[in-house]
């Protein structure tokens, strides 16, 4: 047995991990899309192709649907792969989608290419619930179960337990960390360590940081949003669709509904990204996958996704329009753009 590294080897994109069993049989953990300094200086077939020998792979294993992560599907889909991506049920739910963006973004428009790779994607999706082991087809006399645990990334993240037993070789089991998120997020069940594992594959993007606490974080933001509603300015918050806006509007909604600041509990929350809008849908139609801060704060009426002073641009006419909308008017606002960073290109405003 071992691991192959197809990405997220030399920078932190592209995650694509080969577990290889035996002769006849291997596991792909994730497909994701080159991004950022890595793909500079190279022919864009250098990082979309799959290069590499597939006709062991028996399944692809999804930790989360972020684009570094599974950007390359489609790839991997007219490489010939057949057999089952399997993944849970919430990631299930948002890859289509996700893949979808992707191909629209970077490969076509053409509908009917768009809708013949999402027919063969959902086709081969096998969700999975959280904590229940999944018995893989291999050949020969090897064998495979998979389970997927909380990972507290975004909507539907796991981290991977494997257990893989080789021809009269022991059991070995074999975890895939996909990317961690913070304990704590009240949207998100915080991620607890696996009970055991053989082999530890173990992403650490961050690993060298100690991030700020969660306190400390809304605490900044408290203070920025004073400071802007005191000057009737915009702020403005580049965040990625999943996963960052949400846990934005959550932190929102708790300041604006407890603040005793007039201006500062009436502020609008303007979401300037359709995908946002539809990934927080399926953030409300998970609920069950929410922390228990987040589900007592339902229980008290309040919706921390959709409360009333959030406002969600459809268009780019409505982008338009909302730019026009707020250089005229002299009212605080809250802009999140869809950009997860400044550098990708969010709003202008003069």
């Amino acid at each position: 047995m071992q691991v192959i590294h197809h990405g997220a080897v030399n920078g932190v994109t592209g995650s694509c991990h080969q577990l290889v069993i035996d002769e006849q049989n291997s596991l792909l953990v994730d497909c994701g899309l080159f991004q950022g300094a890595e793909t500079s200086g190279r022919d864009e077939e250098d990082f979309l192709s799959i290069e590499f020998d597939i006709s062991t792979v028996k399944a692809l294993l999804v930790t989360h649907c972020h684009i570094d992560h599974v950007g390359r599907i489609p790839y991997l889909l007219a490489a010939g792969f057949t057999g089952p991506i399997v993944t849970t049920e919430a990631t299930a739910a948002l890859l289509p989608m996700v893949i979808e963006d992707a191909l629209k973004v970077g490969v076509t428009r053409n509908r009917s290419i768009i809708e013949a790779c999402l027919s063969r994607l959902n086709e081969q999706l096998v969700p999975v619930p959280y904590k229940q082991w999944m018995n893989l087809d291999l050949l020969g006399h090897s064998t495979s179960k998979v389970r997927f645990q909380p990972a507290g990334h975004i909507l539907g993240s796991a981290y991977i337990e494997i257990d893989v037993q080789a021809y009269e070789q022991p059991v070995r089991r074999v975890v895939f960390s996909g990317d961690l998120g913070a304990t704590y997020s009240p949207l998100l069940a915080s991620p607890k360590s696996p009970y055991k594992a053989d082999v530890v594959v173990l992403e650490s993007t961050y690993g060298d940081k100690n991030h700020q606490g969660r306190r400390e974080r809304v605490k900044s933001l408290e203070a920025v949003l004073s400071k802007a509603v005191s000057d009737n300015g915009v702020v403005i918050i580049p965040a990625f669709s999943i996963g960052r806006t949400q846990e934005l509007l959550y932190e929102l909604e708790s300041i604006t509904s407890h603040s005793k600041n007039t201006k500062l509990s009436e502020i609008e929350v303007i979401v300037d990204s359709p995908m946002a809008a539809k990934f927080t849908t399926y953030y409300r139609k998970f609920q069950t996958l929410w922390d228990a801060e987040a589900k007592k704060v339902v229980r008290q009426g309040r919706q921390p996704l959709n409360f009333e002073s959030l406002y969600t641009v459809d268009s780019h006419q409505e982008h338009l329009q909302t730019i026009e909308y707020l250089a005229k008017r002299e009212k605080p606002a809250i802009v999140i753009a869809a950009s997860g960073m400044c550098s990708g290109g969010v709003w202008l405003i003069i």
